[in-house]
């Protein structure tokens, strides 16, 4: 290149043709490099003490049926096919005829904590989990409802949780992303719900495979066979092109984004390939997993990958289950086809972390955008139900054993306790140390929140 040409390139332009070879390590697949550090830095005394270090989030696409899991309803089987005794909400389909689920409930641990006989695995560590009963959201549809366990709002683009805390806080290890999504969905949203919308992009996730599976469980084009002194001189002439673009427009968090992603990516060349390799795994853990087994393999695999990466300092994991749970019809079959996909490598998962002494610093959340009616859809499904619910919590910062909250004697609405969406969320950033109500950022006139203009901490869980 003569070095007195000025480069006439705008920066769509620049990005594609100075991509040279590096493949799927585009601007859109990075995350943020440590030395970004922190958007509460010097403000500790202003935010909670951390009780957890990370976040596994277990995103049950479809929304579960609280009713058939962890919210135990003897009254649907003493009035099982009778009419609900009030009115349905509206946009329901499903008829007002209460049904009683298949499966049965008993009580598990020394907490005596009700859990079904759907989830056997989970109810064996019963124990150390925290229930809220009493959830409720935003969103009769999927995608509105997806939209707010994942971003906060049910119809505008916003951040995404992990996005939040990747801002708020970094990643916990040098040559990682701070948040990384496995198996995130297509649909309902698809990229907004683990995107960083009007937030740097070097805070949205690492895309791991897609739909509930975990691929190779490992970044594409990661590694290769071109020479390290190769890499490193295109590398170079990248993110030489990058500096001269910025200085000649000036800001623009777009390419400021693309600066530090390439960076992350040639750093983690050398980091990423040992922590995403299952194989370095003992063949007893792999098996605790299911990992090898048609029905528990491609979820074990994600939820083992999500140990290490937590194990690794990532800040924010989400493992999502593919859209299975949505079953408007045959939910004994849909139901427990699912379960028996995520029952043992969720239980697994939490096993695994406190023999590693994670758990007490790990915050787990199971659940989905909402959950289902008590009342019968067509001749055997259930409906969608953003107005009661059930989210799990476990590890660190909640306490153990323990039930929050209570739906309605039917399990259809939220009564006691009730927990919004985004009080959840100030509750997690709780837990990680982080005021919901101080984490801002300016866009467009106005500051942000994750939380809007909403929001309270649910100290009743808290340890």
């Amino acid at each position: 290149m003569n070095s007195q040409r000025p480069l006439n390139l705008d920066r769509r332009s620049l990005l594609a043709q100075a991509s040279f070879g590096l493949g799927a390590l585009t601007v859109s697949a990075m995350t943020p490099q440590f030395s970004h550090a922190s958007a509460i830095a010097g403000q500790e005394d202003q935010h909670p003490a951390p009780r957890a270090k990370r976040v596994i989030f277990l995103f049950m696409h479809g929304g579960p049926s609280h009713v058939d899991t962890f919210d135990y309803k003897p009254e649907l089987a003493k009035y099982d096919g009778k009419d609900l005794p009030f009115e349905l909400p509206p946009n329901i389909s499903a008829k007002p005829k209460l049904m009683n689920g298949p499966w049965k409930f008993a009580k598990h641990g020394q907490s005596g904590m009700w859990v079904s006989e759907l989830l056997p695995h989970m109810a064996s560590v019963a124990d150390s989990l925290c229930v809220v009963r009493s959830m409720h959201t935003r969103g009769q549809s999927h995608g509105q409802a997806v939209g707010m366990i994942n971003t906060g709002s049910d119809n505008f683009v916003r951040p995404s949780v992990g996005a939040w805390v990747s801002y708020a806080l970094g990643s916990g290890h040098p040559d990682l992303p701070a948040h990384i999504a496995i198996g995130p969905a297509t649909a309902h949203g698809g990229p907004r719900n683990y995107g960083a919308a009007f937030l740097p992009a070097l805070h949205q996730a690492t895309a791991i495979g897609s739909n509930g599976k975990p691929g190779s469980a490992k970044i594409p084009y990661l590694t290769g066979s071109l020479e390290t002194e190769t890499l490193d001189r295109r590398f170079q002439l990248l993110q030489g092109l990058n500096q001269q673009h910025l200085q000649r427009g000036g800001p623009d968090r777009e390419i400021e984004g693309a600066i530090a992603a390439v960076d992350l990516a040639k750093r983690m060349r050398t980091a990423a390939p040992e922590v995403f390799d299952l194989e370095r795994e003992t063949a007893s853990v792999q098996k605790e997993y299911g990992l090898g087994e048609k029905t528990t393999d491609q979820f074990g695999r994600s939820c083992l990958l999500a140990r290490r990466l937590a194990e690794a300092g990532v800040r924010f994991i989400t493992v999502s289950s593919g859209q299975v749970w949505d079953q408007h019809g045959n939910l004994k079959v849909g139901h427990e086809k699912n379960a028996l996909a995520t029952d043992r490598p969720i239980t697994a998962l939490i096993n695994d972390l406190k023999r590693r002494g994670l758990w007490d610093d790990t915050l787990i959340v199971w659940g989905g955008e909402f959950g289902r009616t008590p009342v019968v859809q067509g001749s055997n499904g259930r409906d969608h139900n953003p107005q009661g619910f059930s989210v799990v919590l476990s590890g660190g910062g909640v306490k153990s054993g323990f039930a929050y909250g209570n739906t309605d004697e039917f399990g259809y609405y939220a009564r006691e306790n009730r927990v919004h969406m985004h009080d959840l969320h100030a509750t997690m950033l709780h837990i990680m140390g982080v005021d919901h109500t101080k984490l801002t950022y300016q866009y467009a006139g106005r500051d942000f929140r994750l939380t809007d203009v909403h929001g309270r901490v649910v100290t009743d869980v808290l340890a």
